[in-house]
C-alpha cells in the first residue's frame, strides 16, 4: 500500500466517481459532447492517457462521405463564455474514420461513444455498420441545427428517430444513444420514440437554434447560422434534461452550458449519469483541460465549487480593423502585406485575418509595428489576399496562442521555410542574440531578408543556388552546427517553423547536437477555431497547435527496432 498520502487521496477520489454506464465501470462520471476537442484520434488517445475522470469520450459526428464542412469562421462568441458554432459536419468519411479509430488503445474503464450522422435511415444503417467494429457504442446525431437535411431536420419528427434509432438497432450490437435536439416543442414526445426504437440511453442537449453573431455589419459565421452552446443554454438544458427523466428509465447524458461542480450537480439531479463539458473547455491548453477536470472531480468529492475558476473568460474573438497601405509582390505567389496600424502581438502568437464572405486564416505576424504579413497563394482565401487592393478594409482577431519564452541567457536559432519567417522574424528582434536560417527554392522567392539582417544573423540557401547556399537550409544548419563547442551547444533554442517536411528535416538535424529540450517546433498544421475547440490543428501527439503551441517542445525520438 502506498505511504503517500495524496495518491491515497486521489484513489479515494476515484473510488468515488466510478461510474456504472451501460455494463462498464467508468473510471469518471464526465464526457466532451461530439464535436468538441475530441475530434482526432491523436486527441482522443492524449485525453485517455491522461484524464481518467472523462470516463466517456465522444468523437466527432462521423458521415457517409468526407464532408469539408463550413469555411471558416466556425465559431463565434457573443458573450463571455457563450459561443455559435457552424463547422458543418466536418469528417472523413465512415471507411477512413473506422480505420483511424482502429488504432485506438481505450482502457477497459473507458467507453469510446462515435457519433454518426446520416441524411435518411439507410446513410445512418451503412454508417453504424462500418463504425460499431471501433466503438463502445454509437451516438444518432440527431439534432445538428444548422447542416441542411440532417440532425434537427430528422431528430423534430418521433417517427423518424424511432425508425433510425430501431434500424440501427438491428444491425449493431452496441448500444445505440439518440441525441435529442432541445429545438422542439415536446422532448419528452421524442425521447419516447427514440426509447420505443430501442434506444439504449439518450444524449440531451445538442445546440440550441440556429442562431447569429454579427461583427461590423457582416455575419460573423460564413454559414450565416449556427447552434448555440456555453452558460446561455444552461437552464435549457436542464429543462430537456428534468422532461426526458420525467417519462423514460433509461441513463441519459447531460449536456448544455456544464462549467462548474454546482452545474454537474443539478444536471445529476434532473436526472443524468453521465454529465457533458463542453464550450466551457474553449481556449485550454491540454493541461488546462487536466487540471479543469482534476478539480472538478475534487469539487464533487469534497462539495466545493472552485473548477469555474480555470473557464477562460478572457477569450477575446472581436475583430478589429485594419487598412491595407501596401502590397508588394515578392514573386508571382508571395506578397507582404502592410496595414496601417500597430498591433499587440507578442513573438509566437498568431492572429486570424478576416474577410467578411470569403471567410478568416491564420497568420503569423511578419512583425506588430507596422502590422505585417508574408502571404503564399496556397489556396482560395490566400489567393484573393494577393490582389487585396490597397484601401481594403479587412478584418483581424486574436492574438492567440501561447508567446514563446527562451531563457535570458539563450542564443536563438530560428529555421524558417515558406512564411515561417513571419513566425521567427519578430521572436529575433525581440530577444536578440540570434541567429536565423531562411531558405527558398530560388532567390526570388526570398523576402525580408534586410529587416532580418538588421537584427540578426541571417544564413540563407536556395535550391538552385541563386543566392547563399546551393542546398537546403537543412544543410546549411548542420554545416553551422558542427562548428560549434559543445558548450555553445548547450545555450541554444531552436525554433523552427514552416511545412512540416522542413520542420521535421531541421529537427533531425537539431537532435544530432542537442537535446530534445532545446527545440521547438511550429508546423503549418490547419487550423480553424484558434481557441482549441474544433480539434482541427491536432498535432501526432494530441497537443492542438492553437492552444498549446504554435512552438512545441520536440518529443523524444522514438528508438528505432532492431
Amino acid at each position: 500500500m502506498s505511504r503517500n498520502p495524496l495518491i491515497k487521496l486521489t484513489s479515494f477520489w476515484r473510488a468515488i466517481l466510478k461510474t456504472e454506464f451501460l455494463g462498464k465501470t467508468l473510471s469518471g462520471p464526465f464526457t466532451i459532447p461530439s464535436g468538441i476537442v475530441t475530434t482526432a484520434t491523436s486527441i482522443i488517445q492524449a485525453i485517455f492517457d491522461q484524464m481518467p475522470q472523462v470516463g466517456v469520450i465522444t468523437t466527432k459526428s462521423v458521415g457517409p462521405t468526407p464532408r469539408a464542412g463550413n469555411r471558416e469562421p466556425v465559431y463565434s462568441q457573443y458573450a463571455p463564455g457563450c459561443f455559435v458554432n457552424a463547422v458543418g459536419l466536418t469528417n472523413p468519411g465512415a471507411e477512413a474514420a473506422a480505420e483511424s479509430m482502429s488504432n485506438l488503445s481505450i482502457p477497459e474503464d473507458r467507453f469510446l461513444l462515435v457519433s454518426i450522422f446520416g441524411g435518411n435511415v439507410k446513410e445512418f444503417v451503412e454508417v453504424a455498420k462500418l463504425m460499431a467494429p471501433v466503438a463502445n457504442g454509437l451516438e444518432l446525431n440527431l439534432s445538428c441545427p444548422h447542416a441542411k437535411g440532417y440532425g434537427m431536420a430528422m431528430g423534430q419528427d418521433p417517427d423518424m428517430v424511432r425508425e433510425v434509432t430501431a434500424a440501427v438497432k438491428a444491425v449493431v450490437d452496441i448500444p445505440v444513444i439518440p441525441k435529442l435536439t432541445p429545438n422542439t416543442a415536446n422532448i419528452g414526445e421524442i425521447a419516447l420514440a427514440a426509447v420505443a426504437g430501442g434506444a439504449d440511453a439518450l444524449c440531451a442537449i445538442n445546440t440550441v437554434g440556429p442562431g447569429y453573431t454579427s461583427s461590423h455589419g457582416q455575419p460573423v459565421l460564413t454559414n450565416g447560422a449556427g447552434g448555440m452552446s456555453g452558460k446561455g443554454v444552461l437552464p435549457i438544458a436542464l429543462k430537456c434534461i428534468r422532461e426526458i427523466a420525467a417519462v423514460t428509465d433509461v441513463p441519459i447524458i447531460g449536456c448544455g452550458g456544464v462549467s462548474s461542480a454546482a452545474d454537474v450537480r443539478e444536471f445529476i439531479d434532473a436526472g443524468s449519469t453521465i454529465v457533458g463539458v463542453g464550450s466551457a473547455l474553449t481556449g485550454m491548453t491540454t493541461d488546462d483541460i487536466g487540471s479543469y477536470f482534476n478539480q472538478l472531480e475534487s469539487d464533487i468529492c469534497f462539495a466545493s465549487n472552485k473548477a469555474e475558476g480555470h473557464i477562460r473568460y478572457d477569450i477575446d474573438m472581436d475583430f478589429e480593423p485594419v487598412v491595407l497601405v501596401e502590397n508588394k509582390r515578392v514573386c508571382e505567389d508571395i506578397c507582404v502585406l502592410t496595414f496601417d496600424r500597430k498591433i499587440n502581438i507578442q513573438a509566437g502568437e498568431f492572429i486570424f485575418l478576416w474577410i467578411p464572405g470569403l471567410g478568416e486564416k491564420p497568420f503569423s505576424a511578419l512583425s506588430d509595428d507596422p502590422f505585417q504579413l508574408a502571404v503564399i497563394d496556397v489556396g482560395i482565401f490566400t489567393h484573393e489576399l494577393m490582389d487585396l487592393p490597397v484601401g481594403s478594409e479587412v478584418y483581424v482577431r486574436g492574438p492567440h496562442g501561447i508567446p514563446v519564452a527562451p531563457p535570458e541567457d539563450a542564443k536563438i536559432m530560428a529555421v524558417a521555410g515558406g512564411t515561417g519567417l513571419a513566425a521567427v522574424y519578430q521572436l529575433a528582434r525581440d530577444f536578440g542574440n540570434a541567429e536565423i536560417f531562411t531558405g527558398a527554392r530560388t532567390a526570388e522567392r526570398l523576402y525580408y531578408l534586410e529587416e532580418c539582417q538588421k537584427i540578426a544573423q541571417v544564413h540563407v540557401a536556395t535550391d538552385d543556388g541563386s543566392q547563399g547556399f546551393k542546398g537546403v537550409v537543412t544543410e546549411l544548419l548542420r554545416d553551422r552546427l558542427k562548428g560549434m563547442e559543445r558548450s555553445e551547444l548547450d545555450m541554444l533554442v531552436f525554433y523552427n517553423c514552416g511545412p512540416s517536411p522542413m520542420v521535421h528535416a531541421a529537427a533531425a538535424v537539431q537532435r544530432e547536437f542537442c537535446r530534445d529540450d532545446q527545440i521547438f517546433s511550429a508546423i503549418d498544421y490547419l487550423t480553424k477555431c484558434g481557441v482549441g475547440i474544433c480539434g482541427a490543428c491536432a498535432a501526432p501527439d494530441g497537443q492542438r497547435i492553437c492552444v498549446d503551441g504554435p512552438f512545441l517542445q520536440a518529443a523524444p525520438a522514438k528508438p528505432i527496432s532492431v
